[in-house]
């Protein structure tokens, strides 16, 4: 008498998510780099750090301006979420046979600017003096350095909003690859229940 397979225990589900988050942090340590990198190039071109509150120009009908900090924010997401895109779908949730590159990267995009927007406000809250989690001197200044306020602003931030990328990228980017998943194992139950030829 062939005994039939047990089902994969509700462990082995867990565990695949908890590896699959363990990638994910990993690609995302090699998206911090990334990012970084490109906040300290930006900066370093815009003379120092010391220069990161300089403002580019006035938001039209509210008393606030859009300073070159903000703009590190957003030049140093774009680049290192098109790095992270690409590791993710290659190797996190291995998606590149189930889906098109386009189909995926521009949900990818979506969830990553929503988590930059939250980003953005606390990054800006992080190097507002008038903001309660301003990031206090003598701690943090704004020269160059590892105690950089810029530079610990983006980096808090960054590691903040990872989570949030985690989770919605694993329920809705990459879908197709649960999607497959499903399929695969339900034609695997199909094939292990098949007709009884047993006499």
């Amino acid at each position: 008498m062939t005994e039939t397979p047990r089902p994969t225990a509700p462990y082995a589900r867990y565990r695949r998510t908890l590896w699959q988050f363990a990638r994910f942090g990993i690609v995302g340590g090699s998206g911090i780099v990334v990012n970084m990198i490109v906040a300290v190039i930006m900066n370093k071109l815009n003379g120092g750090t010391r220069n990161a509150q300089e403002i580019l120009f006035g938001v039209a009908g509210i008393p606030y301006n859009f300073r070159f900090t903000s703009l590190v924010w957003i030049v140093a997401f774009l680049i290192a979420n098109v790095w992270n895109f690409q590791l993710n779908r290659s190797w996190t949730f291995k998606s590149s046979k189930h889906a098109t590159w386009f189909s995926e990267f521009w949900p990818f995009l979506a969830v990553g600017s929503a988590a930059a927007l939250v980003g953005l406000f606390l990054k800006v809250a992080f190097t507002n003096p008038t903001s309660p989690v301003y990031l206090p001197e003598p701690y943090f200044h704004e020269n160059a350095g590892l105690q950089s306020r810029e530079y610990w602003s983006q980096l808090i931030t960054i590691v903040l909003t990872m989570p949030i990328n985690f989770v919605v990228n694993k329920l809705w980017t990459f879908r197709a690859v649960r999607g497959h998943r499903l399929a695969s194992a339900a034609e695997q139950v199909g094939a292990d229940t098949g007709p009884n030829t047993e006499g």
